[in-house]
């Protein structure tokens, strides 16, 4: 990053914070979720608020965050990427920096179950709420809702996503909801990456909110994604995970589901931002290629 950029954010923050409010109220926002090849095709940078830094085999590859927004800007920049799901410092550094000029902005929700914590599966809303994603004029809102049968915190993460997913809707606003079936081994979160899990998982999603009328879901690639996304009529994401050691088969499964009809584009962040070759753009475009 240009040490003036840098420098302009900094100076923003701390001597002119309402800058960030300025910035947003003056953003051009798009006129459709979808870009001109009729997909939603995000970056997501909302990991390093749940302590998420790690990415391949680099376990800190997201603690700089001038060289993580240079990367998020260069993405941004790239033809066919129309969005962008973070948090709020994240979104805001990039807002700064007018780099969400016509993109859909998804603000990150609940980012409280922190990774490896004993709380993880008490996931609150620490970060966005509708109230302000509609405030900033922002396009929607994203949550994780991980459902553990044997952690009695699920229900409370339940409730909270079934009202965010209300409030959100109220309002007119994208929901995103990322669901998972979770089970504990030896004190750490697994998310069972089966199509049958994905399955239950998906239909207790669709479900909770008073409407789900602004409900999308956001899928991980799991065996059988045919069968997985027959059970749904919700617009669905892919979601991007880690970064894969083979490339190749990973973009292949990424075609392959977006030949589904159900599934309206993708949603990756750290396979595209860290790729091996570190190519970002190289990496984007070929996902870009997809549509």
């Amino acid at each position: 990053m240009r040490e003036d950029h840098l420098r302009m954010i900094i100076t923003a923050r701390t001597t002119n914070p309402g800058a960030i409010a300025t910035a947003a109220a003056q953003r051009q926002r798009p006129t459709s979720l979808l870009g001109e090849h009729g997909r939603l095709m995000m970056i997501a940078a909302d990991h390093s608020a749940r302590g998420i830094l790690g990415a391949g085999d680099r376990p800190m590859a997201m603690a700089d965050r001038a060289d993580l927004l240079d990367r998020l800007c260069l993405a941004l920049s790239r033809p066919g990427v129309n969005g962008v799901l973070g948090t709020p410092d994240i979104i805001e550094d990039l807002l700064l920096l007018g780099a969400l000029e016509d993109k859909v902005v998804v603000g990150s929700m609940n980012r409280g179950g922190l990774a490896g914590s004993v709380f993880e599966l008490d996931d609150r809303f620490t970060a966005y709420d509708a109230a302000a994603v509609d405030g900033m004029g922002y396009e929607g809102g994203k949550m994780l809702l991980r459902i553990d049968a044997a952690d009695p915190a699920t229900v409370r993460t339940i409730e909270a996503c079934g009202r965010a997913v209300s409030e959100l809707a109220g309002r007119g606003l994208l929901a995103m909801i990322e669901p998972f079936l979770a089970r504990r081994f030896d004190g750490k979160v697994h998310n069972e990456l089966t199509a049958d899990a994905m399955i239950k998982a998906m239909t207790v999603a669709a479900g909770i909110g008073n409407t789900s009328a602004y409900s999308w879901l956001k899928v991980p690639i799991v065996p059988d994604m045919a069968r997985v996304m027959a059970a749904t009529t919700l617009p669905a994401v892919i979601l991007g995970g880690e970064v894969s050691s083979d490339p190749d088969v990973t973009f292949e499964r990424w075609r392959a589901a977006l030949a589904l009809p159900t599934v309206r584009g993708l949603v990756v962040g750290r396979s595209l931002l860290y790729p091996q070759d570190d190519d970002v753009t190289g990496a984007v475009d070929r996902a870009v290629s997809l549509f």
